[in-house]
Parts: structure tokens; sequence; C-alpha cells
């Protein structure tokens, strides 16, 4: 045990310690933060597409409503002469023209012309402003007051809730479904890139030392399943120390975002057009942030916390085992490798597929197999978890599965360490998962 101990330390310092380890962890989250804050700089600096409207049949009534965002309007006392001419020295950037006699009611046709191509979002921008303030004039004409619109667009909206029985015989509603679909499509999806990101840097790991020799002169002191423990505890912690900086740095780039860009906030606000029937809108928005929060409550975050720990490892330990015999049994050529490692990825690839079943229906079958089989259940069993115990999952499965991951993880270091044994130490021959099963239940 104590020199597997100093394997992983030394696994874990040499690489810690390498300038590539500290550039992909800080350099990483900081690039991805700057291209999205170029990304939001350009779109909020970038100048309003300017509009000039010529009411002919005065159904603006002379005024418009001015509103800060990707597009604005302004009505104007002008020909078609003098408007292309506007056009030109870029003044408007396009003009429309509401002829004399233009009815409300039948809603003909618009004509906008502009010098340029306008783009797909500018014309859906300018075309929702113009049917929303043509829709308005046209409730107006027919004495339907904005107040009565609001009541006449109201929306009955069906919830959907699971009805339990409490200890003292009471209704409960739960709800927060969409909520729970979400955080465990989310912690399923992490843990299936862990997998393979991690995994993947335990059989380079043991390739490299296999490819350079070291471990010839390593095995001499130290049993290969020492060698191989010791490999996967220290490349899992470098992983695990990678995984939690750029998590504190992605979550505390984001909450920059607002100190850089004040404005945006309004941007966001502004861009958002009023419709008829707002009113019933901003208050079912209102009722439906109160029911988010709601939902948020309702979820259980130390049991998914807890749960995701557990899964986050012994999914690691269990596959980065198998990576390593991989890697052990590889020589020079990396196509070796790939020929190899499909046994070994197609499970992932199956639970990830599994997961997109489960997080909607968390009880069917395929979801309840997927999330007792030690090779999916790291990742199907957190789709399940999301929607809580016992509605996702009873709390017998959830023991079950956790039991035969932890009998699935001590299988394949068994059968790992036996083909490790054997493959870190050949050299110059092709091995096939056939050569390989060989060794593995061969008597030593």
């Amino acid at each position: 045990m104590n020199k597997t101990w100093i394997i992983a330390q030394r696994e874990f310092f040499t690489r810690v310690r390498k300038k590539t380890f500290l550039l992909s962890t800080i350099l990483l989250p900081v690039l991805i933060f700057g291209f999205y804050a170029m990304m939001i700089y350009f779109s909020v600096s970038s100048d309003a597409y300017r509009v000039a409207i010529v009411d002919e049949a005065n159904i603006l009534n002379d005024s418009i409503e001015k509103k800060k965002g990707e597009v604005t309007f302004e009505i104007v006392k002008a020909d078609t002469a003098a408007l292309r001419t506007m056009v030109d020295k870029g003044q408007y950037d396009g003009y429309l023209v509401i002829p004399a006699g233009y009815d409300i009611m039948t809603g003909d046709s618009l004509v906008f012309r502009s010098n340029k191509t306008v783009g797909l979002m500018t014309r859906g921008n300018i075309e929702s402003q113009i049917n929303s303030i043509v829709e308005k004039r046209r409730f107006l004409s027919l004495n339907i007051s904005p107040k009565r619109l609001d009541s006449l667009k109201r929306k009955n909206e069906i919830q959907y809730s699971k009805i339990t029985i409490d200890k003292k015989g009471d209704a409960k509603k739960e709800s927060g479904v969409g909520l729970s679909y979400i955080v465990g499509f989310a912690s399923g999806f992490l843990i299936y890139i862990v997998l393979f990101i991690y995994g993947t840097m335990v059989m380079r790991g043991v390739m490299e030392e296999k490819v350079s020799r070291i471990a010839e002169v390593i095995v001499s002191s130290v049993k290969p399943f020492q060698l191989m423990m010791g490999k996967i505890v220290g490349i899992g912690a470098v992983g695990l120390l990678q995984f939690v900086i750029w998590g504190i740095l992605i979550v505390g780039l984001q909450l920059l975002l607002p100190l850089f860009f004040p404005e945006l906030m309004d941007q966001a606000q502004a861009t958002q057009v009023m419709q008829p029937g707002a009113g019933i809108q901003a208050a079912q928005n209102s009722s439906g942030m109160a029911e988010a929060m709601k939902n948020i409550s309702q979820i259980n975050f130390p049991l998914i916390i807890g749960t995701f720990i557990f899964y986050f490892f012994g999914g690691y330990l269990l596959y980065s085992s198998l990576f390593a015999a991989v890697g052990s049994a590889v020589n020079e050529d990396p196509q070796d490798a790939q020929s190899l490692l499909f046994p070994v990825i197609m499970p992932i690839i199956f639970a990830i597929v599994i997961m997109t079943k489960a997080v909607n229906d968390p009880n069917s079958g395929l979801a309840v197999f997927g999330s007792l089989f030690p090779l999916t259940s790291p990742v199907v069993m957190m789709a399940r978890v999301a929607h809580g115990v016992p509605e996702g999952v009873t709390v017998f499965q959830l023991i079950l599965s956790a039991v035969f991951l932890i009998i699935g993880f001590l299988g394949t270091t068994w059968v790992a360490a036996k083909i490790y044994r054997t493959g870190i130490l050949l050299y110059g021959k092709k091995v096939t998962w056939k050569e390989m099963w060989k060794w593995a239940v061969r008597k030593s």
C-alpha cells in the first residue's frame, strides 16, 4: 500500500508541475471566457439597425415608442428620393413606407428597402415589431382595450405533478420535473465526459512508461498491481484537481460578466418586444420565476451531490482500470489502441443513450437496467436520482446499484491487473482481446 501511495504521489506531482497542466487548467477557462466576452462585447457595442418609417396612413399617429435594442424605428416626413439619399448617406439603414389607404384589417404586405442585405435575425426583429404595432392598432379599431386583450390572451396552462401521500394521509403535490430533467442530464453527461477524458489519460500514461521502458525498471521493485493502482489514483487526483479548478474559474468568471458589461441586462430587457397581452405575460413570467425557485428548493441537492461524488469516483476507478489494461497491451502503434478500445468505449456510449431515456422515464425497464449494470450505472443513475427518492429511484435500487458498482470495480481491477502484469513487459507483438482474455483467466 505504501508503494502504491508513493507511485500515486509521483504521478500527481509530476503532472501537476508540468507547464502543459498549468496552461490547460488556467488558460483554457480564461480563453473560453475571453471568446464569450468578445461575443458579448460586439453584440452590446454594435450600433442599432436604424429604420425610417413614413406613415402615410397615419396608423402610428406620428409617434412610435423608441426602444434600445437591435432595431430602432423613427417616423420621418420625406419622399422616396429623400429617403434613398438618407440611406445612402448612412443616416438610416433602411426605410419602410406605410402607404395611404393601408388597411390594417387585411394586413397587406409592406415593402422594406435598404441598400444592404438584411440579416435573418434583423428581418425577424423588424417584422415582429411592426406586426406588434399593427396588431395593437387593429384591436383598438375594434374597441378592444389592451386590458381586455390581456384577458383574452390568457393561456390555461396544465401543470404536471406527482401526487404522493404523506404520513398524515394528506395529498402532497410535487413538481419540478423540468428542472430534474436538466440536473439529471447535466450530471450524467458530466460523468460521461470525465470517463472519456481521464480514462484516456490513464491509458496514455501507461503507454508512455511501457514505450520508454521505464516500466521494466519500476516492476523490479514494485508489483504490477501496485504500479497500476498508483497510476490510477495519481492521475485521477490530477483530473479531480483540474476539474475543480475549471469549475471554480468558469463559475467565477461568469459572475464577473455583469461587472464588465453592466449594460447587458438593460439590452436584454430592451430587446424583448412587448406584444399585446404583455401584462399577462409579465405576470406569468413572474409566477414562473416563483415556481422555478420553488422547484429548486424541492430538489434534494445533498443526495444528488453525494451520489454524484460516489458514481464519479466509482465510474472512474472502474473504467480507468480497463483503460490501463488496454494501455499495457499496446505497443508503439496508436492504431492498436483504437482497435482495443472499442469494447471499452461501447458501454460508455450505450450509457449516454440509455440516459436520454432515463431522464424522460426514470422508472422504465431500460432505465432500471442501465442504473444497475456497473458499466452504465455511473451515467444512468444520475438521471434517475435527480427525480428524487423514491420517485425516480427506490432506496433498494440505489443501494443495489452501489453494491454492483463496487463489485464491478473489484472485478475489473482484478482482471485488468492480470492483463497489466503480462502486457506491461510484452513488446513487439500485436495483442488481441482474445489473447488478453487468456492472460486474465490464466492461473498465477
